[in-house]
């Protein structure tokens, strides 16, 4: 199969850059010659059926897969190398499919976990005065980001107690309290009405101006709308990959892996 490439003819060089990537388990190949780019202030959606390798690809990014051939690089660094606790401190931020909320922390909490954490040890085990400042500095960034996303009320509510479309928010409030310069959101409008995925929408449009955004989602409508290029996965290889349009004008991926909803849309 011919070789899609990650990166438009002309375009700057992207944030982070994935070129040939091969991930085996054991027998089973789950991403075969695997390339794409996501470029600052554009949003790269990656889609496809189950099972077709786009949490892998994921997990290979987030350094919690080694992959069995290829490279990684963000900002023109290997990433092969690097731990997995690293990548919040290169700006990369991932959400998982899950919420993965703690239930016995108030949403003002949970969102605080995702500060970036400033201080020593010791000095916030014996509370010392710069450990005071950067609670207060990592409390007011979360409230600012709650703030933000609309739900800066429910700050001392509890996860449990919020519908699921406003822990959805929570989630992502703790992925941008890090500052993120490359956001991965893993299924970010799973159970969402239709309601809150234009609100969504509009959101990813908002966080585009800041930050390159790798959006893995089931959801078509969404990532047509808001996606600036598109990747479709299946079996693990990348059977195409352009703007919207041009996805959506593929007759073999409309029908053999999109359905009708993208091809009659």
């Amino acid at each position: 199969m011919r070789r899609v490439n990650a990166q438009p003819s002309g375009e700057a060089p992207a944030t982070l850059e994935v070129s040939g990537l091969a991930v085996h388990f054991g027998g089973v190949v789950a991403l075969q010659d695997v390339s794409i780019g996501v470029h600052p202030q554009q949003i790269l959606g990656v889609i496809g059926p189950n099972g077709a390798g786009k949490t892998t690809l994921f997990n290979a990014i987030c350094r919690l897969v080694t992959p069995s051939r290829g490279s990684i690089t963000y900002a023109g660094r290997s990433m092969l190398s690097m731990r997995p606790s690293q990548l919040a401190g290169l700006g990369i931020v991932r959400t998982l499919q899950g919420l993965g909320l703690w239930t016995r922390l108030s949403v003002l909490e949970n969102v605080m976990l995702g500060a970036p954490a400033s201080t020593s040890m010791l000095s916030d085990l014996f509370a010392l005065p710069r450990a005071d400042t950067c609670e207060r500095d990592r409390t007011d960034s979360a409230m600012a980001v709650l703030d933000e996303l609309g739900i800066a009320d429910r700050a001392g509510a509890y996860p449990g107690s919020l519908p699921h479309g406003t822990q959805k928010r929570v989630v992502l409030a703790r992925a941008l309290v890090a500052r993120p310069s490359l956001l991965l959101l893993d299924e970010p409008a799973s159970g969402l009405s239709a309601a809150e995925v234009e609100q969504l929408v509009e959101l990813l449009r908002r966080l585009r101006a800041h930050m390159g955004i790798a959006l893995v989602e089931h959801h078509l409508d969404m990532v047509m709308a808001v996606s600036d290029r598109v990747t479709v996965l299946n079996l693990g290889t990348v059977i195409a990959a352009g703007t919207p349009a041009e996805i959506r004008a593929n007759e073999d991926v409309a029908t053999a892996y999109l359905g009708s909803q993208v091809a009659d849309a």
